[in-house]
């Protein structure tokens, strides 16, 4: 999983809220609000210097502390919950689209 790290000012405040916490949910226009910048700033300057949309890089922030957590041995639901998702299923199925298996299964070499 690759995680880009943002290298505009207002990226990186926002950047460190989503670190800090994976699964707050609030909005662009929300954390825009909290960082000064408005939601379409912030997303032109995603598409910008990440090439990447506010849920996209917000999935990656996810997926990588989720790999953190299972890593340490944190069961699948609470990763899931932990991590922003709104139930395991959900969470699961997202896992398996990026990393080709479910979280609780270790692929094959």
């Amino acid at each position: 999983l690759h995680l880009p790290a943002p290298t505009d000012p207002l990226l990186r405040a926002l950047h460190d809220i989503l670190r800090t916490d994976p699964a707050d949910n609030r909005s662009l226009d929300d954390h825009g609000r909290r960082i000064g910048a408005s939601a379409r700033t912030l997303s032109r300057r995603l598409r910008d210097d990440l090439g990447l949309t506010y849920p996209q890089w917000r999935t990656q922030i996810r997926l990588h502390h989720a790999l953190i957590l299972l890593a340490d041995g944190t069961p699948v639901t609470t990763v899931a919950h932990h991590c922003g998702w709104s139930s395991a299923s959900t969470f699961i199925d997202v896992f398996r689209r990026t990393f080709g298996h479910t979280p609780g299964t270790r692929p094959t070499t």
